[in-house]
């Protein structure tokens, strides 16, 4: 094997120059009410490539990581040691309603109906297990915690009095363990379970004097804990509460009021945060330093088209969300102006009240997830646009909106089916989706994110869903007394996600420098060629004569005609063009197929299209004329028949054994035809296992064995070639790394896909042992036996091992949705949806090749491999061919990781695909009116195979030594030999004729003289 060129890593590019300025502490515009539209121009178009799949970086220094509970949610105990009862605790005792709202709308499918009653008398248990939540949190080594603290239980009747003195030891016993953990308290003081008795007594929120108890309470927290609390949170979701609680009635108090009471209610509620947070400043905040806000939930919308009225649209309805409460506080103390003017009960503020709110919060605390998004916003407020779940359009248009805050994201997360236990894939990377955006704001977008809450810490009780849904970090398993936390997949990848501070850069995920084996064969893959049996003009035997007087036509000379020459390759005319397309490409080696069904389409050699034959034998021809090395694939799957000869496909196709004759027959043909030209073969091409039988599999094997069989025993002597089989071979990555059991699922998917066939090729002879294995424990005996003729017959049937390769998918073994599940390999298939993805929502993942490679190298040993297609489908309409560029760029490099660091004996790479013609939204080549047109990603690729991979300052001054070339313009020439000599002797009459003639004419004139 070749010696390697030493690895290199290139330097980073640098941040661009505003994000650098930016970065240095440059200015920045102030941003003014109104702004935020621009977000939707700002993100209209999609971003390139690169920078829309993982941003590796970390985030800035001392950024928060918190997780985060309500105190309804988890607690429990709701009559232990004198608590008192809230709104909650009466709303959930209540029969539920008729549309089963408390019993959990819009449930997963596959999600059982939860008990009725769910309550959260109990939940999670955490009043009783202090020790037990602080240690989880030491787990995850967060910075924050985000906890609310129940009026009910600090003040049973609510108002001042007497507190409850086991309330106020609770939250202290939890403030000193925090201390101790080092991490910092996020403190919410109202999380929508206010004491029954204010709501009894005064209609709860809509009254305005409720700010007045509620002053008293904060004040009571302030005294007691504020000395170890920097972070206060005076109300959580102030939309779900007004409009929920005292509009819709949905969530308790369960009110079912009208429009004006929800938004008299969340007057009150602006009123009294801007009362604790006056209180707060004027007599704690001299001695505690702590600050305060007000967690706002929102959603995010998309334009159903970009007008200017949808943008609007857009505007008015984040305005009649999150402007609602933000406009007030963080602007002018007043509502939205597209408020004031569509809503006619809004109630106003005074001018004093205006400038009494204004201001009110030290940071802009988001909490953006599902409580609200999809469930419980208004779909009234969506304006008939689009909702959608970006956090960084949302963080951008807040920053632009109210003037670039500090942004502290206090609940974000997602959820999963009632029934997932630990398993929780789904959770894991809609977590890892939000983090990546808020990574994006800040480094990208500029926004100030200062800190991150994960939601929830442990699964607990969820509102109007009950137990059907669970959000937590840690399991809780709600049946066992002992409520025990147990790390989940989303807990475990959190814990290394702050260990690392973000997504740093390492080798893994790093470009690397160097180059490919001189000899290393670039190639590209077509499905099949345009079998075009046109001939040129040239190929006319018939005479004409030219009616120059007349017609000015030539006319055809009935009964003459001249003496058939030899037919040349040269004279089919779609020929010559195809190759010189892939010269400009500087491709060595073209992969394609064989068109069984066209060349014998009654299945036998009874009756054989000698015309495809021999087009198929020029094109082999004139590429190796061309220094293009063919690779053909004797039999490829497609819709059509299967891509069988019809007789064949008509009767039973492979799952009959008269195929496997047929298909050896098939291969004699073609060696015998074609093998003087072509030396590299691939029986069969891209078998997709996935929808295959067993019994088809079986004599696929022994049909592939025998043709190669039959090339090593009757052809490779005299024509030395080599030959196998070509496996589909895309890369399966547990969803979630850390268990054992989405590892193995993964595996058996693997084997089920790649080993099925690989392993009796490449390895034991039989099937995968672990394929055997699962389908016995399941009492599936259908998979077939091999005999021991033919397992030497098939062990070993090849001389390189190929693959074709495109993405890469995740797999999972819990069964979140029904639908998606795979029963018969207990798996769930699913995407990251971080990873980009083309328009045909193929993911492109570039180490996944790496990893299939290596797989392939750990089960069947250090074989040469050949990539024998690779490639991805983009927009017809997209002009730059941005995403295919970046996907060759980026597999290719992965490709050259597996060779240089893995040692892995990597032979060749093909791109997929030649052209649009065969290969709709694949090509390389633009066709269109029987025009081909380079793309960029053909330039881009054409430069990698001139580079040799891509070489760095090491490798620059290496070279690989040149072939002799021949001159491909000169096969003209070497196919009409005999033409040549006839017309060079008419030359030779015609230098000999004009001699004569000048020295008779000479002779004339002397004469005369």
């Amino acid at each position: 094997m070749p010696a390697r060129s030493p690895p290199r890593r290139p330097r980073p590019p640098l941040l661009p120059p505003l994000l650098l300025l930016l970065a240095l502490g440059g200015c920045r515009l102030r941003a003014e009410p109104g702004d935020g539209a621009q977000t939707w121009a700002r993100f209209e178009l999609p971003p390139a490539p690169e920078a829309a799949g993982l941003l590796y970086d970390t985030f800035p220094d001392g950024f928060f990581w918190a997780v985060g509970t309500a105190a309804y949610q988890t607690e429990g105990g709701w009559r232990q040691h004198g608590k008192g009862a809230s709104i909650w605790d009466t709303f959930t005792h209540r029969p539920p309603t008729p549309t089963g709202e408390l019993l959990g709308a819009d449930l997963p499918s596959g999600t059982p109906t939860p008990p009725l009653l769910a309550t959260g008398d109990v939940a999670s248990d955490s009043y009783n297990n202090v020790f037990r939540d602080t240690e989880g949190l030491r787990e995850l080594g967060v910075t924050h915690y985000r906890f609310s603290i129940s009026w009910a239980r600090v003040l049973p009747n609510g108002s001042a009095g007497a507190p409850n003195r086991e309330g106020l030891r609770y939250y202290r016993r939890l403030l000193e363990r925090l201390r101790e953990l080092g991490v910092q308290p996020v403190v919410t003081l109202y999380h929508w379970d206010l004491p029954q008795s204010l709501q009894d007594t005064y209609g709860g929120w809509a009254n305005h004097t409720l700010a007045d108890h509620f002053r008293d309470y904060a004040a009571l927290c302030f005294r007691h804990f504020g000395s170890q609390v920097k972070y206060w949170i005076t109300i959580d979701n102030p939309y779900v509460v007004a409009w929920h609680g005292y509009a819709t009635g949905r969530l308790a108090p369960g009110v079912q009021g009208s429009a004006q009471l929800g938004y008299l209610v969340a007057h009150n509620l602006l009123l009294a945060h801007a009362k604790i947070w006056h209180l707060y400043n004027t007599s704690f905040r001299p001695t505690q330093g702590g600050q305060v806000s007000i967690a706002l939930s929102s959603h995010w919308i998309n334009p159903r088209s970009m007008t200017n009225h949808s943008i609007k649209e857009c505007q008015k309805s984040l305005e009649f969300v999150l402007g609602w409460f933000a406009k007030p506080i963080f602007i002018d103390g007043d509502y939205p102006e597209s408020m004031r003017n569509n809503v006619s009960s809004l109630p106003v503020f005074t001018e004093s009240e205006k400038k009494f709110i204004k201001g009110t919060a030290d940071f802009f605390a988001l909490s953006f997830g599902p409580t609200l998004s999809y469930q419980l916003l208004d779909p009234l407020m969506k304006f008939n646009q689009l909702e959608s779940f970006s956090l960084r359009q949302l963080l951008s248009w807040i920053d632009l909106e109210y003037n670039h805050p500090q942004i502290f994201i206090v609940e974000n997360g997602w959820y999963v089916s009632g029934t997932t236990k630990r398993d929780d894939a789904r959770n894991m990377i809609y977590l890892k989706k939000f983090i990546m955006e808020t990574l994006k704001a800040i480094r990208v977008d500029a926004v100030d994110v200062i800190g991150y809450t994960a939601w929830s810490f442990m699964d607990g009780f969820e509102w109007h869903r009950g137990y059907s849904i669970r959000r937590g970090l840690f399991y809780v398993d709600f049946l066992s007394p002992e409520k025990r936390l147990l790390p989940k997949s989303s807990a475990l990848f959190y814990q290394q996600l702050i260990e690392k501070n973000g997504f740093p850069p390492s080798s893994e995920n790093q470009p690397l420098e160097g180059t490919f084996p001189c000899d290393f064969a670039w190639g590209i893959t077509d499905n099949y060629i345009q079998v075009d049996t046109s001939l040129s003009q040239f190929t006319d035997p018939n005479i004409y004569l030219w009616d120059l007087h007349h017609s000015g036509r030539l006319i055809k000379v009935d009964g003459l005609v001249t003496k058939r020459r030899k037919p040349h390759c040269v004279d089919f005319a779609a020929i010559r063009p195809q190759i010189s397309l892939l010269q400009n490409m500087h491709v060595t080696h073209f992969h394609f197929s064989l068109d069984w069904a066209l060349l014998l389409p009654l299945g036998n050699q009874s009756q054989v299209n000698h015309t495809a034959l021999h087009y198929y034998r020029c094109v082999a021809s004139e590429l190796v004329r061309a220094n293009i090395t063919p690779v053909v694939a004797l039999w490829r799957p497609v819709a059509w028949h299967q891509g069988l000869p019809k007789p064949l496909a008509k009767h039973g196709a492979w799952e009959n054994p008269h195929t496997v004759l047929a298909f050896t027959e098939y291969a004699r043909l073609c060696f015998k035809e074609l093998g003087p030209h072509v030396k590299f073969w691939i029986t069969m091409s891209e078998l997709q296992t996935q929808n295959m039988t067993y019994r088809t599999g079986h004599n696929l094997l022994k049909a592939h064995a025998l043709a190669w069989r039959l090339y090593d025993e009757k052809f490779r002597g005299s024509q030395k070639g080599k030959i196998s089989i070509a496996l589909q071979a895309d890369w399966v990555e547990p969803a979630c790394p850390f268990f054992t059991t989405d590892k193995e699922g993964a595996e058996r998917v693997l084997e089920f896909d790649i080993g099925w066939l690989a392993e009796p090729i490449f390895g034991s002879g039989d099937y995968p042992r672990v394929m055997r294995d699962w389908l016995n424990q399941r009492k599936h005996f259908l998979l077939p036996y091999f005999t021991e003729d033919e397992k030497e017959l098939i062990r070993g049937s090849f001389d390189f091992l190929a693959l074709s390769h495109y993405t890469t998918i995740l797999v999972d073994r819990e069964k979140e949705y029904a639908i998606k599940y795979n029963d018969y390999l207990e798996v769930q298939q699913m995407t990251d949806t971080t990873w980009l993805k083309s328009p045909g929502q193929v993911a492109v993942v570039p180490w996944g090749l790496r990893k299939v490679l290596n797989w392939m190298k750990l089960k069947y040993g250090d074989l040469p491999m050949y990539i024998i297609s690779n490639g991805i489908d983009d927009d017809l309409q997209e002009d730059q061919d941005k995403l295919r560029v970046y996907y060759i760029q980026n597999y290719v490099n992965e490709a050259l990781k597996a060779y240089i660091l893995d040692g892995i004996n990597l032979c060749g790479y093909f791109a997929y695909s030649f052209n649009d013609r065969t290969a709709p939204k694949y090509g390389l080549y633009h066709y269109a009116a029987n025009q081909f047109e380079p793309k960029p990603s053909m330039n881009h690729y054409r430069k990698i195979i001139d580079n040799n991979g891509f070489p760095g300052p090491e490798t620059l001054g290496r070279f690989c030594p040149e072939e002799f070339t021949l001159c491909t313009e000169c096969s003209f020439f070497h196919t009409r030999k005999s033409l040549l000599a006839f017309i060079a002797i008419l030359f030779f009459a015609f230098i000999i004729s004009l001699s004569l003639m000048f020295y008779y004419s000479k002779k004339v004139r002397r004469s005369y003289k």
